[in-house]
């Protein structure tokens, strides 16, 4: 079974993402890999996101990033 692979921005990391990553970081069944950028450069200075298996997921906070993706990975399971 593969893991949901979580992608982010290194510029969005710093604009306040970090703390998702760190969060799904600690858990074993997310992989989460970070791009010095994704080219979603008008998300990015507008808003906090991850590309959660190839799509877009974003939020106004981390707390509610956090969220999002895990609420966008059981509703979209890998097979």
């Amino acid at each position: 079974m593969m893991n949901p692979i979580v992608e982010f921005c290194i510029s969005n990391l710093a604009s306040g993402s970090y703390p998702v990553f760190e969060t799904l970081e600690r858990d074993p069944n997310i992989d989460v890999l970070e791009y010095g950028c994704l080219s979603y450069c008008t998300k990015c200075t507008d808003t906090l996101y991850a590309i959660v298996n190839g799509e877009l997921v974003e939020a106004d906070t981390a707390d509610e990033l956090t969220a999002r993706i895990y609420q966008f990975i059981e509703e979209n399971p890998l097979f």
